[in-house]
């Protein structure tokens, strides 16, 4: 049995931890899949590869409202596929092998590892054998996993997650996605921009209900111009058919009828994999969701056991698990100087078209916790850049406190709302005021930016 200082479990954000810093020490790291984790394999760097050209394939429809007359002669799907891979997977290799090298006082282990006690791990490895390591200190940077719902004969038909629909050979003539979420909304952009015909089959009315509802309801809205929206709906049955693909039989309010499609994207979301680990053995708690408690330190309910990441938050986003990865590593070199994560203003972006972009409080997330607001708004096509887009739809929406004018939440529709947002993001991180924020720096005229200096000074509780 080895005995090991640290041990970290999954190589997405957790192989950042290990660096010169921790040279003095004997670390592990345990891999049960991909080395690199869900971003780098199938999660935000692949798909973003993907929204950027079917963002060029879309303009082609739009641009005839600005007098240029574009065709679209094409989709070389099999050479965008392999552009992105062929730069992401060996990044992967690369990240394996310098672990696998053995530099010193590291060793990669590859297999799945489970609790058996307290601190104690029992890894059984990908070439079929077993071993059972200790540790000092253990971090779960597990990650999660796509999720395929019991739905009566799905295990028969042609069936994809976001960790595989990306490696196909040709673009489907047909597409349905079960989901209505951010995978299911990022996806159907890229097929249906790439001449797929989308269905998108939802449980609920709205598609990306969990976003404040003025943004859920103006993507419904744009989606049910652009694909074929059933919803609500859910499957009863899957079956293939004959020519090999997917036959899909809806229920719901107004007979949403049956569904037939060469493939099925299975976008119902992603489950931490906690669930894998045998947690209780080693005495970490999880919450209802299979996510891993933890405090403002990422500590969990066990001595000398962390957490970060997918397996340890219900985010589900790279840019917190890094952050959380930063504490992790402080905390575990720092003992005595403990810090805190900060979850306050954690930001998400869509990359659909139109982009969508939210930080902070929703709406109902106001009205629930019994927060006073006012609303501030501005509409994309109100400014110069707007003007020059012909955007008629987009908007920004901020909840801002109506004694300070401290934003609350910040809620982005449209032309790179993801990159829009970020100022928005700086004045709520550091709670400066929004007319305060807006006057006190100059903004460039006429860039997009103008969406965020309008939004912030559309209301001023202070006067002046």
């Amino acid at each position: 049995m080895s005995h090991f200082d640290l041990v970290v479990i999954g190589s997405g954000s957790g192989n950042t931890l290990i660096d010169d810093s921790f040279s003095h020490l004997r670390t592990a790291i345990v891999e049960r899949g991909v080395f690199g984790g869900t971003c780098l394999n199938v999660g935000c760097i692949p798909t973003k590869m993907f929204v950027h050209p079917a963002d060029l394939a879309a303009s082609v429809a739009e641009s005839g409202r600005l007098g240029v007359d574009l065709r679209l002669e094409g989709v070389r799907w099999r050479d965008i596929r392999d552009r992105v891979f062929g730069r992401i997977d060996p990044i992967s290799a690369n990240g394996r092998e310098y672990r696998a090298a053995g530099i010193p006082g590291t060793t990669l282990f590859e297999g799945t590892a489970r609790f058996v006690g307290d601190r104690t791990l029992r890894i059984a490895l990908s070439d079929g054998g077993e071993e059972t390591i200790t540790a000092d200190q253990v971090v779960l940077a597990a990650g999660s996993r796509a999720t395929i719902p019991p739905v009566p004969g799905i295990e028969d038909v042609p069936v994809h997650t976001s960790d595989t629909i990306m490696r196909i050979d040709d673009v489907p003539e047909r597409l349905a996605i079960l989901g209505g979420g951010v995978i299911a909304a990022e996806f159907a952009h890229v097929f249906g921009s790439f001449g797929s015909r989308v269905t998108i089959i939802n449980r609920s009315e709205r598609l990306l209900g969990a976003l404040d509802e003025d943004l859920s309801t103006a993507f419904t809205e744009h989606a049910r111009r652009t694909w074929d929206v059933r919803s609500p709906a859910r499957v009863t049955r899957a079956e293939v058919t004959t020519d090999g693909g997917v036959r899909l039989e809806l229920s719901g309010p107004g007979d949403p009828g049956t569904v037939e499609a060469d493939l099925l994207l299975v976008a119902t979301g992603r489950r931490p994999n906690s669930d894998l680990l045998d947690l209780a053995a080693g005495g970490v708690e999880v919450d209802e969701a299979g996510v891993v408690v933890t405090d403002v330190h990422q500590r969990t309910s066990a001595p000398g056991v962390w957490a970060l990441g997918d397996v340890a938050n219900p985010f589900q986003l790279k840019h917190l698990a890094n952050h959380e990865a930063r504490i992790v590593q402080h905390n575990l070199l720092h003992p005595d100087d403990l810090r805190e994560r900060d979850h306050r203003t954690v930001p998400a972006g869509v990359f659909t078209r139109p982009q969508i972009a939210t930080v902070g409080l929703t709406e109902a997330q106001a009205r629930r916790r019994g927060i006073d607001y006012v609303v501030a708004r501005q509409q994309y096509g109100d400014v110069a850049y707007g003007w020059a887009t012909e955007d008629t739809d987009g908007f920004a929406k901020l909840l801002l406190d109506p004694a300070t004018g401290r934003l609350l939440g910040a809620h982005l529709y449209g032309l790179d709302a993801t990159t829009v947002i970020q100022p928005l993001i700086t004045a709520m991180t550091f709670g400066i005021p929004a007319h305060e924020f807006a006057r006190g720096q100059f903004w460039i005229h006429p860039a997009l930016s103008e969406v965020a200096e309008n939004a912030l000074l559309a209301h001023n509780p202070l006067g002046g």
